[in-house]
Parts: structure tokens; sequence; C-alpha cells
């Protein structure tokens, strides 16, 4: 597909909310199938590099600057295959380094919608590749009647009002990215005089004891943010945990992730977050992100394990609290105490469908 092409015709889209995010899903077939041409598409559908983006469709905002790139797969194991890309805001920069389990919960009803998978009535599952982190989850979403559905009375924290819920299960994700769920062999280890916990269970994380940088870990987002000093110190530890983690020089990569931990401020809460992806303060939490940390408070001797509460039944969600509210996490375990899946309800909903003009 060329750029006149582009420029003539536009891009074939689906906008859709995906959890606590929102970004562009497109059929790989509608892109230019050379990655530099698709990201330079990308680039100027979002409108980046501007703090605004004005002059695209990105919402100046990390969370609202997302794309999934979707296809029909020929693997046994799966349906579609989701490639997820970080359109960066103020950097003319596309990254495939992470994966995004928020816009994940929007693939299976793009999947459905665009004829990829046969919708069945009542409900329908969609075994979705992560091509990202070469695992697969699976999405079960609600299709009455044969279609899928946007209306229920499922809510997640950070996003107003009620939608379908789409339970998503996470398996054999850990060390999805670094190779193994604990990259630096060690449950705890010191970066800089600070006890670190570097995990992946679907996404590479760093956990820091908030106290540790003398916060109490329920510092607002802006606040935070404008913290210049906190920052600088949070990004020399990342880029020190990165080779650390497998991951190399993460100086232009978005992971690790970088997690303050706190003790939980509800009854019902498992542990307090906040989250840098990586260098601005999350507005929630990311799903794998929040399956990262659930994974790290079963953990015994982690950072968060003196913080965690967990509940007396097993099979109860884990809430991870965040600056928007709490992230529900269902771990699974085997008769060691291991946890080998996680599954996670958020909720998806399309927002408009048509064409987008980049040029």
């Amino acid at each position: 597909m060329s750029e006149e092409t582009i420029g003539a015709e536009g891009v074939v889209c689906m906008w859709m909310r995906g959890g606590t995010s929102k970004g562009g899903f497109f059929l790989a077939e509608d892109l230019p199938s050379d990655s530099q041409a698709r990201d330079a598409v990308l680039l100027a559908i979002m409108g980046s590099p501007d703090a605004r983006q004005i002059d695209g469709m990105g919402g100046g905002d990390p969370l609202t600057s997302k794309v999934a790139v979707v296809t029909r797969s020929s693997r046994p194991d799966a349906d579609v295959e989701y490639l997820f890309l970080q359109v960066y805001v103020d950097q003319a920069l596309v990254s495939d380094a992470q994966n995004c389990g928020n816009m994940l919960a929007g693939v299976a009803p793009f999947a459905l919608e665009r004829g990829l998978v046969p919708s069945q009535d009542g409900h329908t599952d969609v075994r979705i590749y992560m091509a990202n982190t070469d695992k697969v989850a699976k999405a079960r979403v609600a299709t009455p009647g044969g279609a899928a559905t946007y209306r229920g009375d499922s809510q997640i924290d950070g996003v107003p009002g009620s939608a379908s819920a789409v339970l998503i299960t996470f398996e054999d994700t850990a060390g999805s990215s670094c190779g193994a769920l604990l990259p630096t062999g060690h449950v705890v280890d010191e970066i800089e005089g600070v006890e670190v916990t570097c995990i992946d269970d679907g996404m590479p994380t760093v956990l820091l004891r908030a106290e540790d940088f003398g916060l109490s870990g329920q510092e607002s987002r802006a606040d935070l943010d404008a913290d210049t000093a906190l920052k600088a110190r949070l990004e020399s530890i990342r880029l020190t945990a990165g080779p650390m983690m497998n991951l190399g020089d993460v100086r232009d990569k978005t992971v690790p992730k970088m997690t303050l931990i706190s003790p939980p401020q509800s009854d019902e809460g498992c542990v307090s977050t906040r989250t840098f992806i990586p260098h601005g303060c999350h507005a929630s939490i990311g799903v794998l992100g929040a399956v990262s940390v659930a994974t790290a408070c079963a953990l015994p001797g982690s950072v968060a394990d003196a913080y965690a509460r967990a509940p007396s039944d097993s099979n109860h969600p884990l809430q991870i609290e965040h600056p928007s509210g709490q992230t529900a996490v269902v771990l699974h375990r085997d008769g060691d105490g291991n946890v080998t899946s996680a599954a996670i309800v958020r909720t998806a909903r399309k927002l408009f469908d048509g064409r987008v003009f980049p040029y």
C-alpha cells in the first residue's frame, strides 16, 4: 500500500476502548507490510510527535496512543494474532517491546466484528496469540444472538459507567519477555542501595517500596509526575535493571515498568501501587502489570510480600490498588503453590468504525 493510496483512501480502522486504554484496531492487511512504513503511518495517524497530538487521533497520553494489529492465525493453538504497538506521544517512535493487556480486551470483539472468528450464541471464546511475547491468552466475550455486545453491568476502576465483561485468562506467561519469572535469579536484588524485585509474569516489572523513596505510596499521579528527582532516580534504577532482566539497554524501551509498592488502603485490598510506564505515572495499572504484581505478592520474601494482604480463599481475587481504584486478579496455583495462570475481567467498547486519514 503506497503513501499516495493511503493519503487518498485513508486506512480502514476501528477505534476502541480496551480496559483503561484506547486506540486504533487494524487488520494487518490494511497497513503497510514494511514495519518502517507502517510505523510512519501510525505516527501520522496519532499526530506524533506532539505533546497534544493535535493533528491526529491520539489523546496526548500514552494510554490513548496505542495500536492493535490483528490477523487471522494459522497456529493450531490460536484463532487470531495480535501485535501491540505503543505510539509515543512526544517522540517519533513506535515500540513493540511490550504487550498490553488492556488493549487485548478489545481484540476478541474486534475479531468478531471483522469476521475473523465465527460467533456463537451466548458467549464466544477467542484464543489470541500475543505476538509481542509469544504467548496465548483466551478471551470470553458475550455474544447474545451470535453478535458481540458492549452493553453490560461490569465495571472496572478507571472507566466510568459499565459495559459487557471480557474475561481474559493468561497461561504460561512467566518470563514472556525476560526468559524467566525472576530473570535475575533472585527474589530480591539491590540496585543503588534500594531493594527491588524484578519479575516478569507477562510484563517486565521492577517492584520497589515507596517508603524507600520517602513516600507513602498514596501520592497523586500529578504529584509523582511533578517529582523530577524521583523520576530521575527511578530511571537510573531502571537502566541498571534492564540488562539484569535480559532486556539489554532499555533507554529507548517502554519496559521494564517501575512500580512503587505500599500497604493496601482498603479492607479488601491486597497491595497499593503507583506504576511508571516508564517515565510518567500510570492513571491505573496495566493488566499484565497487575498480574506481575499479584504474582510477586505470592512470592515469599519479595518486595511486595511484607505488605501483601492475601484473601483466605485462594480462589478470591487479589485486589491490586492503583490511583483510579482497584484491579482484581485471580491467581491459579499448582499443588506446590506456584502460580500457573491468572484471570482478569476487563471491558471494551467500540467507539467508531471507518477510515482514518494520516495525510
